[in-house]
């Protein structure tokens, strides 16, 4: 992966990268992340998606939130909170010191029982990749959450990890570098990414594959 700097303003998009996959695409990709460990499902539509992503979390599990388009534009952020079934890590994490307390903060953020969020690029051979600015949501998706949740939209799904790569340069960064410096005035940047190979531990990683353009 080559190294980008940030630059006064954010790079052009290649749009090619908002195509959504074919259903054999999908079926490919599902189909070798079973192989890999991590159980797939496919939802025809963000409704559907929605209502698998919640019939796998237990009533009064303890849930973290990763910072994720694709969960705002599904409005699974606000159903969670609607819900008043969850203990929802980030409510706890508004109560807290961030000067006396940061340390504490940084745990209940990397060990939580259920993790949700989304991903940048998934191949046809199985393999997950997630690119980050700051790295926060890493470690629980590598290791440290008991249960991840993807929800993931069907224009992410490529040929191989350097597509993959492709994408994350050329669609993901770029999109998420436009939005933060209209939201924050600061630039974005791909400072650490996550290769997901296989998953050890079974029934621990969820994707939901959803037949439509969610996140970026």
């Amino acid at each position: 992966m080559k190294e980008i700097k940030p630059t006064q303003k954010s790079p052009s998009i290649n749009w090619d990268f908002a195509k959504l996959a074919s259903d054999e695409q999908i079926e490919r990709a599902a189909k070798a992340l079973e192989q890999n460990g991590i159980q797939t499902l496919i939802a025809e539509h963000g409704e559907e998606a929605e209502k698998m992503l919640f019939d796998l979390i237990p009533e009064g599990a303890e849930v973290f939130t990763a910072s994720s388009q694709t969960l705002e534009q599904l409005g699974i952020l606000e159903e969670l909170q609607r819900s008043e079934q969850y203990e929802l890590v980030r409510d706890k994490l508004k109560k807290m010191d961030e000067k006396t307390q940061n340390r504490e903060m940084v745990e209940m953020g990397a060990t939580p029982e259920y993790i949700l969020g989304s991903v940048h690029a998934v191949t046809e051979h199985g393999q997950v990749l997630v690119a980050s600015n700051t790295g926060s949501q890493l470690a629980p998706y590598a290791a440290s959450a008991a249960n991840v949740i993807w929800v993931v939209g069907a224009q992410k799904i490529v040929r191989d990890v350097d597509e993959g790569v492709r994408r994350i340069e050329e669609y993901a960064y770029p999109r998420e570098d436009q939005r933060l410096r209209k939201a924050m005035g600061v630039p974005s940047g791909i400072n650490k990414v996550l290769m997901v190979n296989k998953e050890i531990k079974r029934g621990r990683v969820t994707m939901i594959i959803v037949k439509q353009e969610l996140g970026y």
